[in-house]
Parts: structure tokens; C-alpha cells; sequence
């Protein structure tokens, strides 16, 4: 004869269930869509709630208390980083991971929200602050004159538009080789592209029709890669002006392949040695700091060019490719108003 259980079973999906509402909202609201971001959430969360699902009793998300969470973070403390080991970065990585979720939680069953994970951060200095400035060093960025002086020099290899009669030559100084790099720089600065973006890119990257000056590229069609899907990104009109030209010159040298920045006439794609090289001797003869190359001081000037304006972080997030969340970074250099290139 069976017989009731004086209390309710958890259900052993709940945990799972509650992520999986969230992670499909993000999505949803295009805030989370990497499949490597997504991943690590997924792990993140997975052990959580394997922890959870192994205390006796059952630890539910509705009950979940400050000290379970401070109990899971001992449990896992002194781990190898191979054995997920929670370091006050992680921790604090996780915990407002589980904040979201709970909120997510309440919001869609009308609850007040368990503020568990919130007041846990709160009670732990070291994982409150983990992200300090200490920790996260602030990006490094081309000045106003800086980004100035290197678009006035990569935008010399192209035909000015005002000036009549000038022909597609203009610049037969310059080798179809140091064309192709002062334009992929062109789109690192203008675009915010990485490096590995910029080899990545193909003839049919480019959009042409749509924008304001006919027949100019005005976007990007990033392709994805393991890390990440495709994405869309504006490009700076004088950046799309130095793209259009190096089409031309492209097509006129008869280079075959896809790829948009070739390695040889051959069409041959763009070694991360070769290309890191190329930016580096773009900045040189700009007259531009060029440590480590700068191809992220030119990315990283994009993402504070478009804050300033007011693009939304989220948006500039879309076009960058990263979650939202690593947008904070930014935040302590446009606290004032400063001249926009």
C-alpha cells in the first residue's frame, strides 16, 4: 500500500527548468547569443545545481538562503581550476548569474524575488569588489588626436570624393598590399573588428545597398566562428569611402578567392603573424603608438566612439560580439564628456 509523502518533492527539474526560462529570454531580447558564453553559463549552472540536488534535504531555489550559497562556495573553495574551483572573480561571476535567474523566477510567477545571491555579495567584500579597477585594468584607447592623425593617413590611399577628375590611380603610389592594410585598419578603428575578424571577413561582407551614400559599404556582415555567431556592425563613413576604393583595387588586380584581405595575389587567406605585422606598420607610419600592435587599442576606441554618442551598451555589445556584461569596463572612461572622433 502506498502511502503520501508528508511533504512535496521537489521537482528534479526545477533548477534546470528556471535556467532554461531565463537563457531563453536572453536570447530572445538578443542579449545572449554567443554559443561559448551560452556554454559557460550552462556549466556554471549545472554545477550549482548539482550541489543543490545533493544536499539532504533537496535545496530549492525558492528556500535558497545565504548560507547555502556561502556553504556552496566552501565546498568548492581550494579546488584546482581544472575541478571548477570558485575564485572570488567566479564567484562573483555566479552568483549574479543566480540573481538573475531568481528574479527571472520570481517576475514570471508573480513572486517577490529571493534575494539570496544579492545579499551574499553584498556580505563578501572580496567577491563584491573582485572586479575593482585593481583587477580590471581600464581598456587602452587611441586619443582624440591620435584616432585623427590615422584616419587622415589611411583615408590618403584613396581618391578624395570632392576633388573632380581624379582618377582610380590616385594612389598607384601605394602597392595593392599596403592598400589592403591601411583598409583592414580602416575597419578595426571604424568598426571595431579584431584581428582574427578582420581575416575572417569575405567579398560578401560588405553591405552596399541600404545606406546613405550610394553605393557604399555602410556595414558588415561578420562572419561567426566557434565562439560565436555572425553578427552585423556599422562601419564609419570614412572607413566605408577606404573599403569601396580597396574593392575597386582588388577586383582591378584580379585577385581570385573570397576572402576580402587576401594574403597573395593568389587569393590565399591572411596569416594572424602577417596581418598583426601589417597593423603594426600601418600605425608606425601613421606616427600612432604601436605597442602590441594596437589592433584592440583601435577596437576598443570604436566601443568608447559609439558610448559617447549614445549608442545604448547593449547595442554596441551586439556589434562587438560580446555579452552585455563586459561592457562595464568602459564605463569608468565616459564618466565626462569628451571629443568624439
Amino acid at each position: 500500500m502506498h502511502t503520501l509523502p508528508l511533504f512535496d518533492a521537489p521537482r528534479p527539474d526545477a533548477h534546470g527548468a528556471a535556467f532554461e526560462a531565463w537563457l531563453e529570454d536572453q536570447r530572445a531580447m538578443g542579449l545572449l547569443q554567443r554559443t561559448g558564453s551560452i556554454q559557460v553559463y550552462r556549466d556554471m549552472w549545472g554545477g550549482f545545481t548539482a550541489w543543490c540536488l545533493g544536499q539532504s534535504p533537496v535545496v530549492r531555489l525558492t528556500d535558497l538562503t545565504v548560507n547555502d550559497l556561502q556553504a556552496f562556495q566552501a565546498a568548492r573553495m581550494g579546488k584546482k581550476s581544472a575541478d571548477l574551483s570558485l575564485s572570488p572573480r567566479h564567484a562573483l561571476r555566479l552568483l549574479r548569474l543566480i540573481d538573475r535567474v531568481l528574479n527571472h523566477m520570481a517576475a514570471q510567477q508573480g513572486e517577490p524575488p529571493n534575494t539570496a545571491a544579492a545579499d551574499c555579495i553584498a556580505a563578501q567584500p572580496e567577491v563584491r569588489f573582485a572586479e575593482a579597477a585593481d583587477a580590471d585594468p581600464m581598456p587602452d584607447f587611441l586619443s582624440v588626436s591620435e584616432a585623427r592623425q590615422l584616419i587622415a593617413f589611411v583615408s590618403q590611399a584613396r581618391p578624395r570624393p570632392s576633388a573632380s577628375g581624379v582618377p582610380r590611380d590616385a594612389g598607384a603610389s601605394l602597392s595593392w598590399q599596403m592598400l589592403r592594410n591601411r583598409a583592414s585598419v580602416a575597419l578595426q578603428l571604424g568598426g571595431g573588428l579584431t584581428p582574427a575578424d578582420v581575416r575572417a571577413l569575405t567579398l560578401s561582407s560588405p553591405t552596399v545597398h541600404g545606406g546613405r551614400v550610394r553605393d557604399r559599404p555602410w556595414k558588415l556582415d561578420v562572419p561567426g566562428n566557434g565562439n560565436s555567431p555572425g553578427r552585423e556592425t556599422p562601419i564609419a563613413p570614412w572607413a566605408g569611402e577606404l573599403l569601396h576604393h580597396w574593392l575597386q583595387v582588388r577586383s582591378d588586380v584580379k585577385i581570385p578567392g573570397p576572402h576580402l584581405f587576401p594574403s597573395t595575389r593568389t587569393g590565399k587567406p591572411w596569416s594572424k603573424n602577417a596581418q598583426y605585422l601589417a597593423a603594426k606598420g600601418v600605425l608606425e607610419e601613421a606616427g600612432v603608438d604601436s605597442r602590441d600592435g594596437g589592433s584592440y587599442r583601435l577596437r576598443h576606441t570604436f566601443v568608447l566612439r559609439q558610448l559617447r554618442r549614445g549608442t545604448s551598451p547593449e547595442q554596441v555589445a551586439r556589434w562587438l560580439g560580446i555579452e552585455p556584461e563586459a561592457m562595464g569596463r568602459y564605463a569608468r572612461l565616459i564618466a565626462t564628456p569628451e571629443d568624439v572622433v
